[in-house]
């Protein structure tokens, strides 16, 4: 059951890529910006349910927030859209209320591109705005973009042009706040899932339920203490129940 798992896993999140070396620190700051992703995926409506979380670098990403959906998906509402963009954001501003806006990082240049995209289409394509209504704003051979580095439509204004980017700015912008208060409101969660991921490295649906609920946290499935921590305390067990002198002498051999 374990095997066809990690199986599972390496469709889904990629290869794990244990050769690379991450320090503590990336360790870290790794595990805060994924369990900012878990935590606002929890709590925001109508969100797909968070399977797995892992700071075992996968692919390209450092670490990897894994949301499993309960069923075929065909069509997608406003509300869940807004949950995903607010889910998307969640880990840079994890880093940033950790340790704050000038040392984020850019593990969210992926998120932000495709949160700026979900916005764009809410706007442009999906109807998805009070302001401009159920209009298509795009066409095959050009698309409004932020900052206009994409070709506008031929029929439509500047004026039309600025107002759409004023939206997808609007979307954006209070889903941004929206993770950034759940985040707040949760910071004790925050520092214990990222207390959880450090040590365990991936964390599933058990565990991500326990650290919700503010409760104890058991091991994942198939998790096994590292050796150098089991030989650690094995060496301190022995020293323990050694005489005095018997402990002393073993500095004889730490030169």
């Amino acid at each position: 059951m374990l095997e066809f798992e990690k199986a599972k896993d390496k469709i889904n999140m990629g290869p794990e890529r244990r050769t690379m070396i991450m320090t503590d620190k990336q360790k870290e700051s790794t595990a805060y910006h994924e369990a900012g992703h878990a935590i606002v995926g929890y709590l925001v409506p109508e969100h797909d349910p968070v399977h797995k979380v892992t700071i075992i670098p996968r692919g390209r990403a450092l670490g990897v927030t894994f949301f499993l959906p309960e069923g075929d998906q065909i069509s997608i509402s406003q509300k869940q859209l807004e949950s995903k963009l607010s889910t998307l954001y969640a880990g840079r501003l994890a880093e940033d209320l950790i340790y704050g806006e000038e040392n984020i990082s850019t593990g969210a240049s992926n998120d932000i591109k495709v949160a700026t995209n979900i916005a764009r289409n809410m706007v442009t394509q999906w109807g998805f705005s009070e302001k401009l209504g159920p209009i298509l704003y795009t066409e095959d051979e050009g698309e409004v973009f932020l900052g206009r580095s994409m070709a506008k439509a031929k029929h439509m204004s500047d004026e039309t042009a600025h107002a759409i980017d004023e939206e997808v700015r609007a979307i954006v912008n209070r889903n941004y706040a929206r993770a950034r208060q759940i985040l707040t409101d949760n910071m004790d969660i925050l520092h214990a899932m990222k207390d959880a991921l450090v040590k365990y490295e991936t964390i599933e649906e058990e565990q991500i339920k326990q650290l919700m609920n503010r409760e104890p946290v058991t091991p994942p499935s198939g998790w096994e203490e590292p050796k150098t921590q089991q030989a650690a305390y094995a060496n301190s067990t022995t020293n323990d129940t050694k005489p005095e002198s018997a402990v002393e002498n073993t500095d004889d051999f730490n030169v």
